[in-house]
């Protein structure tokens, strides 16, 4: 039984390795493809563009999928600003905040949390990506606030788009979920929030979502604070 458990252990391992290797190959590709397009800039490379930054997320979710079972091979918490990391994924996307004509406010972000940093970013970069695709056609605004509290810092993501049925709220983080909202003219994988739940129960990051549908929805990251990271400040 035991022989037969490693046999599958290592399955599992070698398809790991094979998805990551096969991404590192697509993204010189994909970088090369941006780069051209990036010297010939007009209206059809800019919507060529658009699609080329969804296969950009698409293989980064299959990555960070493939090693959601492994994060303890690949993680390293320590002491990150929350506003290096949320500046980094709004950069990563302003094509789309251009494109869209998307306002992001930022409330008292500049917090310290602990986490890992690559991890976390990945978090944020997914429930984003939620909030540009559902967005108001009009009038879209995306805010981001922290706020510090005796034992947690709370960022909350917020937007004033299409929002969620309230009797598909609870299954928002199922994977393959898409909801009623998500199969209208959108394509959705039901992947995006399944791994955040997945990502962040592995960090030690709580998250919580309430929408209103037609009115918008706030994810809210509950980073915990404990004895051990009061100790590496001092």
């Amino acid at each position: 039984m035991s022989e037969q458990v490693n046999v599958y252990k290592r399955i599992q391992e070698e398809y790991r390795e094979y998805i990551e290797l096969w991404i590192h190959e697509i993204k010189l590709p994909i970088a090369t493809a941006q780069m051209i397009i990036e010297n010939n800039k007009d209206d059809v490379t800019k919507r060529i563009s658009s699609q080329i930054k969804e296969i950009e997320d698409y293989t980064e979710q299959a990555l960070f999928y493939a090693r959601s079972n492994y994060t303890h091979k690949d993680y390293s918490v320590k002491k990150s600003s929350l506003k290096d990391m949320v500046n980094e994924v709004v950069k990563r996307n302003k094509q789309a905040f251009i494109s869209k004509k998307i306002k992001v406010e930022f409330e008292q972000v500049d917090q310290f949390v602990y986490t890992d940093t690559k991890w976390c970013q990945f978090i944020l970069n997914q429930i984003l990506a939620n909030s540009i695709k559902y967005g108001n056609t009009q009038g879209a605004v995306i805010r981001f606030a922290g706020s510090n509290h005796k034992e947690c810092v709370v960022l909350e993501i917020t937007d004033n788009g299409i929002g969620i049925k309230e009797g598909e709220v609870g299954r928002v983080f199922e994977k393959g979920f898409t909801g009623s909202n998500g199969r209208i003219g959108k394509k959705s994988t039901g992947i995006g929030l399944y791994l955040c739940k997945k990502l962040c129960d592995k960090l030690g990051i709580g998250i919580e979502l309430e929408s209103v549908e037609s009115e918008g929805t706030t994810v809210r990251l509950i980073f915990p604070k404990n004895s051990y990271m009061e100790m590496n400040e001092e």
